[in-house]
């Protein structure tokens, strides 16, 4: 067992509630009782452990994507198609704040991950302590920053002039929301990195609800258009994260907290950041060029733009699997090899990459026989589904390369190795696809099947740098034993 580090103060904590206890410990006069038997993602059955941690991240994956498409549904429903196009430009652009907090909070998952699998309790208050205070100082910071700057927001966008004032009023209301934002990702992340992947849906599942009851309150009742589903969306997040605090404080987090462990440190704070930061410019830039590949589409037409918009919106469910597993490989991971287990980290790779590959297999599989019927699901248009149909056959083919490209990044970031996420990540989005996208838009007569090939294209390209780069790194730890 790893010796704690060290605590000032006095006063007798029980772990039992959380970790189980059996054995003893004592750290200037505290008592500790750790767990005799390890955290569950460190021994064990790997498959069995990884799929049932897996199942949780993928619901709230699933919540969350719901959640995204309500507003724009409603708005739909009750709004013209100024107000419509205003929650369509505004959520893009808070997805994209959303992904940099998201990146960072991967950073505190991996660290209380590691300290986990270290059994140093002491350290998990640090890591969580100054967890807390980087998104406290990032909602600080972020927050009038963002208010401030709306307007730049929405005409850096190329808003339509009549969707300008509805796209400022949403994105002026969610951008106060942005405490809220922050604050239920860190909490999140905490619980994620402690291996509780189960209580997060919860919360998820809390501001859906409250999400959705809202917005045809708001939006369709008292007919406040974009401004009402922003006020819907601001609303849920504030109670998903007040409820979420309020389990942790009442007792959901059993890891004993002191005053001090909340004071900043070099140390957590230089972990945190080096495998958030890259992450968080990696999601930034990749939702930027999701921007421009938009913009090349867009150049073809409105059937082009619109099947596009289908395929990408049915991609993004399908990609919510290898993203669950992807989440779930990099906890069990980095408690894993911060027990020194570094084989078992390996495996649960291996085996994230097996599922993913079950149900990328599928959904590519169902892509070449029935395309015309998966793009129907989002739209009723001939001309979009038949265009949608060439686009998603060699799209699809994505599927099963994420399942390694999403498992491999994993792994990384346990390592701490993020900035090859970010490097391989970059090379593959600018160098390849939105090139490879360009160029087909130039050289090809109406349809979107060569297209599609940027995507797996790219993804190729990661797995290529990621197997080269794990041969390197492999071999260095062989030469190091």
């Amino acid at each position: 067992m790893a010796k704690p580090d060290k605590m000032a103060g006095e006063i007798p904590v029980v772990l039992s509630g959380f970790f189980g206890c059996t054995e003893k410990c004592r750290v200037k006069g505290r008592i500790f009782f750790m767990t005799a038997k390890e955290n569950r993602l460190t021994t064990g059955r790997i498959a069995p452990a990884l799929l049932q941690f897996a199942l949780p991240f993928m619901a709230a994956s699933f919540l969350q994507a719901v959640y995204g498409a309500v507003d724009l549904f409603v708005v739909g429903q009750y709004a013209d198609s100024a107000a419509v196009s205003a929650v369509s430009i505004g959520s893009q652009l808070m997805m994209t704040v959303t992904a940099l907090v998201q990146g960072i909070s991967m950073g505190g998952t991996v660290l209380i991950g590691r300290r986990i699998g270290e059994n140093n309790q002491p350290g998990v208050a640090k890591a969580v302590g100054n967890l807390t205070f980087l998104f406290a100082a990032i909602a600080v910071f972020l927050t009038p920053v963002m208010l401030l700057g709306t307007n730049g927001m929405v005409a850096v966008m190329m808003t339509p002039a009549e969707a300008v004032e509805y796209a400022r009023q949403y994105v002026f209301i969610c951008c106060a929301g942005m405490p809220f934002i922050v604050g239920y990702n860190a909490v999140s992340s905490i619980y994620r990195g402690l291996g509780d992947s189960r209580t997060p849906v919860i919360f998820i599942s809390i501001a859906c609800v409250v999400n959705i009851v809202l917005d045809f309150l708001l939006t369709g009742y008292f007919g406040l258009g974009a401004a009402g589903a922003a006020i819907a969306t601001v609303a849920a997040q504030a109670v998903s994260f007040v409820c979420a605090l309020t389990h942790m404080l009442r007792g959901g987090f059993k890891v004993p907290m002191h005053r001090e462990d909340f004071a900043p440190r070099k140390k957590e704070l230089t972990a945190i950041l080096q495998v958030g930061v890259p992450l968080a410019l990696q999601d930034v830039l990749v939702n930027v060029s999701f921007l421009a590949i938009s913009a090349i589409i867009n150049t073809l037409g409105v059937i082009a733009s619109a099947a596009v918009g289908v395929v990408e919106k049915l991609m993004g469910f399908a990609f919510l699997v290898p993203g669950a597993f992807s989440s779930a490989v990099a906890t069990m991971a980095a408690q894993n090899i911060g027990a020194g287990r570094d084989d078992r980290a390996r495996s649960s790779m291996k085996w994230g990459i097996v599922f993913s590959l079950i149900c990328g297999g599928i959904i590519c599989l169902l892509s070449q026989l029935v395309p015309n019927l998966l793009v129907g699901i989002f739209t009723g248009d001939p001309a979009v589904i038949q265009s949608g149909a060439e686009y998603v056959r060699s799209y699809s083919v994505d599927c099963v390369l994420v399942s390694f490209v999403f498992c491999m990044n994993a792994y990384l970031n346990a390592r701490g190795r993020s900035i090859v996420c970010f490097a391989h990540s970059m090379v593959a989005t600018f160098a390849v696809r939105i090139p490879v996208t360009w160029l087909m838009s130039r050289l090809t007569s109406g349809s979107l099947t060569p297209m599609g090939i940027a995507a797996p294209a790219a993804s190729l390209v990661s797995i290529v740098i990621c197997v080269i780069y794990f041969a390197w790194m492999w071999s260095k730890d062989r030469r190091s034993t």
